[in-house]
């Protein structure tokens, strides 16, 4: 993978999360009733960096869960070799303000599944998107409604999140394929 450019350091990185927290925190009128689910798996560091910053804004805790969407994905060939991580979730959605967690979002079709996971463990209140980056090239009419950065890329460009948690440094990268 060839680096082109960097798009987040550590510090934009750090003031994206306490910015995206306000926002949530704004559009909810707090973090009553509102719980959180990280996809796996740079999703749920999202989630756990949304969760910190709430809980210091607000001084309240919000539940927090991970999906694998794994077994919902609807481009996965019959035979491929998935690997399912397992889904945590340790609350019910019923009722439930529910915001899904991801770095990137790009075709929708993940989104889609994690729609469908939290459908199945019942009917939430609302369900809101909150992605670290907006890539664009949308196959599936989802719109993030917390983004933290949008980025207009090529379909042979990619974008990669790398957290201090699973890689070591915090930064957000463009890569040619």
């Amino acid at each position: 993978m060839k680096i082109k450019g960097t798009l987040m350091d550590a510090e934009g990185m750090k003031n994206t999360f306490r910015r995206l927290a306000y926002q949530v925190i704004e559009k909810n009128n707090g973090v009553e009733n509102l719980v959180l689910i990280g996809i796996k798996t740079r999703g749920v560091t999202v989630a756990k960096r949304i969760a910190a910053c709430l809980e210091n804004i607000e001084g309240k805790s919000v539940p927090m869960g991970e999906f694998d969407i794994a077994l919902y994905r609807d481009d996965l060939v019959e035979n491929s070799d998935i690997v399912f991580l397992g889904s945590e979730i340790g609350f019910g959605v019923e009722g439930k303000k529910v915001l899904i967690c991801d770095d990137v979002i790009y075709t929708g079709r993940t989104v889609r599944a994690a729609i469908s996971e939290v459908m199945q463990q019942g009917r939430p209140e609302s369900i809101q998107l909150l992605a670290l980056i907006d890539r664009g090239h949308r196959e599936l009419p989802f719109r993030a409604d917390y983004i933290g950065k949008n980025v207009p890329t090529s379909k042979k460009e990619g974008v990669v999140v790398r957290f201090t948690e699973n890689d070591g440094e915090d930064g957000v990268y463009i890569f040619d394929k």
